[in-house]
């Protein structure tokens, strides 16, 4: 694994979240929004850097007050924003979301000429994937170009310098021209993965079963099941369930970006699968019971009590 000044570095979608106040009003009965930050990559970041590692992002936003917000944010953080590219005529994408527990959050993308997109491949030629222990990259990253191409060539730069690339399948499908599209790239993406990440329902999308994912190329597909837990498989056909940890829902969304957050930290210690995706689950367990995404990640000693509390690893 390399070594560098970062742990991570996460790559792809930054937004703007507006997430309604009125929690179980139907969407079109939402009278307020609370204002957060969020995407996958983005969260990620936070999560990591508030568990204790060196955090860089990879993004774009506009040169608009929207991406004022997010930079101040992430720097507040902590999170590395050297590489946060301002694009010119490119909007700062935005997100919105209903809050009707226990299993309905209604989410609006808008991300018409968005900025993140736009990465491109001289974008990750100036980024630090080579002073990087790890890569993030998601699939919605891949879902347009030039972000696609940008997002691959991260990979294998990553993979030539012997950082650990982590792939969040992250299925958007109102974010590919074509829902069939997502299963092409990815499979071709898969070999130069070394640990995926992903619900179920992502897993399926890809369009290949467990066992054909691990033979494209990771040596791990770790998925997640909400309140049934995680569970990491393995070339070898190992599966290690991992338990959850059960809580009251308020909002689902972020908890796969904890998860992700909790689990990249329990790697990158040299944990072993089962302990990392105790973490993972602790940490997503954790956002749950609160209000957003990024701005709720829980802090190391916080999720480390929560697991205590509950009896251990």
């Amino acid at each position: 694994m390399s070594e560098g000044r970062y742990d991570l570095l996460a790559m792809g979608r930054s937004s703007i979240d507006l997430y309604s106040n009125d929690i179980g009003a139907p969407f079109a009965e939402i009278q307020s929004f609370a204002v957060y930050v969020g995407g996958c990559p983005t969260n990620v970041s936070v999560g990591t850097r508030r568990l204790g590692l060196r955090s860089a992002l990879l993004t774009a936003v506009g040169e608009d007050p929207v991406g004022d917000f997010i930079l101040s944010f992430l720097m507040k953080e902590g999170v590395e924003t050297e590489f946060i590219l301002r694009k010119p005529g490119r909007r700062t994408s935005a997100v919105l979301l209903g809050i009707e527990p226990p299993d309905k959050f209604p989410l609006v993308f808008y991300r018409d000429n968005c900025a993140d997109i736009e990465l491109t491949i001289d974008d990750v030629s100036a980024a630090p994937i080579e002073e990087s222990r790890a890569l993030l990259i998601t699939g919605t990253g891949l879902s347009k170009e030039p972000s696609r191409s940008a997002t691959i060539f991260a990979a294998e730069r990553a993979k030539d310098a012997g950082a650990t690339v982590f792939l969040d399948i992250d299925f958007r499908p109102d974010q590919w021209h074509d829902q069939r599209s997502f299963g092409v790239v990815l499979r071709h993406v898969l070999p130069l993965v070394d640990v995926a990440v992903g619900t179920e329902e992502e897993v399926s999308a890809v369009g290949m079963d467990v066992g054909a994912v691990l033979a494209s190329g990771p040596q791990a597909l770790v998925v997640k099941r909400g309140a049934d837990g995680a569970t990491v498989h393995l070339p070898t056909g190992e599966a290690i369930e991992a338990a959850p940890f059960p809580v009251e829902v308020c909002n689902v969304l972020g908890a796969g970006d904890a998860f992700a957050s909790g689990f990249i930290y329990g790697y990158l210690q040299g944990w072993g699968w089962h302990k990392a995706a105790r973490m993972g689950n602790a940490c997503g367990a954790i956002v749950v019971t609160r209000h957003g995404c990024a701005n709720f990640m829980p802090y190391e000693r916080e999720t480390l009590e929560f697991i205590e509390q509950r009896g251990g690893f």
